[in-house]
Order: C-alpha cells, then sequence, then structure tokens
C-alpha cells in the first residue's frame, strides 16, 4: 500500500511547484503590463512582497541549514582527552 504513495506524493509537489512556478513567473513578468485597474490584479499580492516572500524564504532556509550543521557538529564531536 505504502509503495503506491510515493508516486502520488511526488507527483504533488511536482504540481504544487508548478504551480507556484507560473504564479509567481505572471505576477512578477507579466503583471507590470496589464493596467492596474484590471481585474486580474485581485489575484495576486502587492508587488513589494515579489521581494520580500523569496527573501524571507531565503532566509529561513540559511537558518535551517546553519541550525543543521550546528547539531550534527555538536552531536559528533568527541570529548577532549585529559593529560594527566
Amino acid at each position: 500500500m505504502l509503495q503506491h504513495a510515493d508516486p502520488v506524493v511526488g507527483f504533488g509537489l511536482v504540481a504544487f511547484s508548478l504551480l507556484l512556478f507560473v504564479y509567481y513567473t505572471l505576477w512578477i513578468i507579466v503583471l507590470p503590463f496589464i493596467d492596474s485597474d484590471h481585474g486580474i490584479h485581485q489575484y495576486f499580492l502587492p508587488r513589494e512582497y515579489a521581494v520580500i516572500i523569496p527573501m524571507v524564504a531565503g532566509l529561513l532556509l540559511l537558518l535551517f541549514i546553519g541550525i543543521f550543521i550546528t547539531v550534527v557538529m555538536w552531536k559528533s564531536r568527541k570529548p577532549a582527552k585529559k593529560l594527566d
């Protein structure tokens, strides 16, 4: 039963990534060329979030990578030998 779940989860992740990519591409590349009073603008966030959201996501990614490396190094360290 579990072997059938992996392709479904993989397809879901690919579909979500594709939708996110299309949304962001339309938001950044296409939307500036459409009049600001057009109704499509109600489906998109304000343009300043186009910079803020990826920047915050990148900083969180760097934070989690740093925490992971710190935890791995902390757990793998060996106690210092005593010189008697």
